[in-house]
């Protein structure tokens, strides 16, 4: 029997990660201040020891404003850096899986309420704030206008991203995503449908795409070299005159040029216009169009949920790796049954072992009972 691809290792720069299952990042809307807590330790925690390739922890902010919502994590103080060190120091103790942390900005999309309470912008008296984008065009008719960021305020966000990577690093996490998806603020500057700009960043496909670029380059100056430093895209905005996946590939070419290590390829969240085609493996053509483009590590994702859906992306060179995220919070066991499923392994913790089935048959007493 052929062993599987899904579960072979993969090494970026000094990373090296036992098998090919990411875990996607999965905002949990359970910070204070930005600050992180005992949910996050307890979510983090249970998917550190899980036997996955790798662990990306969920949008955390680089400066106030740019939060999802008024729940979201920073990494903005040292406070909050001390309080994610926490999570990933106990990662590191008792875990099997390595953690990434992704970078994030949510620009116009942002000030929110969580989504169990509607998820619709809060106003300031909530302790809401004024929302930023490239152009002051609202995501849906129930937001107001963002303000457009002049080129001073841009030159900040840089900095912010950059000062958020010397701190994702002191925290101790192994890598760095940089959210450039799901219609947030870099994904703003990227698409033509929110970036209305008639200066160095918008305009033609170069122009939108600097803002992007600029801030890999100064992340990737902050973060050590020997750790991993990647971007999740949407491919397409699947609305007609948006971003797409030629962009997409361009954008990839030129993170190639750069070094980056991986492109994490998602789709869609601009546009409320938006008509996705959803079903398994949706966003697969469009990660394998990236793959087959550049020498860039890819990550597919998007309905994802079968071990053998999973294993024949890897192994027809598809995609690098594959990620869960809805599917790894339904069953944080996945990559446990998938080994199984697909007869490889997964690390185990130790405490956990004797459930694994040679295990139980060392346990299982070789003579029956006395009577």
């Amino acid at each position: 029997m052929m062993s599987s691809e899904l579960f072979q290792p993969f090494r970026m720069r000094g990373l090296e990660l036992a098998n090919r299952v990411v875990i996607a990042p999965m905002c949990q809307y359970s910070a204070t201040d930005g600050i992180v807590g005992d949910w996050h330790l307890m979510h983090v925690g249970q998917f550190s020891v899980g036997g996955h390739g790798l662990f990306i922890a969920e949008a955390t902010s680089v400066e106030p404003r740019g939060r999802i919502s008024l729940s979201c994590p920073g990494i903005w103080t040292d406070e909050q850096m001390a309080a994610w060190k926490r999570v990933v120091d106990f990662t590191k103790t008792w875990g099997n899986t390595p953690i990434a942390i992704q970078l994030a900005h949510a620009g116009r999309k942002g000030s929110s309420r969580k989504p169990w309470q509607g998820g619709a912008q809060a106003p300031e008296d909530e302790g809401g704030w004024q929302t930023v984008a490239p152009s002051a065009v609202a995501f849906d008719a129930e937001r107001p206008a963002p303000h457009a960021l002049t080129v001073a305020e841009i030159d900040q966000i840089k900095q912010d991203f950059a000062a958020a990577a010397r701190r994702a690093d002191q925290a101790g996490f192994d890598a760095v995503e940089i959210h450039a998806a799901h219609g947030y603020l870099l994904h703003q500057f990227l698409s033509p449908l929110s970036n209305r700009r008639d200066d160095a960043y918008g305009g033609s496909l170069e122009n939108r795409m600097r803002l992007a670029l600029e801030i890999f380059d100064v992340v990737r100056e902050a973060f050590p070299n020997d750790k991993p430093v990647g971007l999740r895209i949407s491919a397409t905005d699947w609305v007609e005159g948006g971003w797409d996946l030629a962009d997409s590939i361009a954008l990839a070419q030129a993170l190639e040029d750069r070094s980056c290590d991986f492109i994490h390829v998602s789709s869609g969240g601009l546009s409320p216009e938006q008509e996705i085609p959803l079903g398994p493996g949706y966003q697969v053509d469009m990660c394998a169009a990236i793959t087959e483009a550049t020498e860039i590590a890819t990550i597919a994702v998007g309905m994802i949920n079968d071990a053998l859906q999973a294993e024949t992306i890897v192994r027809s060179g598809q995609a690098d790796m594959i990620a869960l995220a809805r599917g790894m919070l339904d069953d944080p066991h996945w990559t446990w049954r998938a080994a199984k499923a697909l007869n490889a392994e997964a690390a185990y913790p130790r405490q956990y072992e004797r459930a694994l089935p040679h295990f139980q048959t060392m346990a299982a007493p070789k003579d029956p009972p006395p009577k």
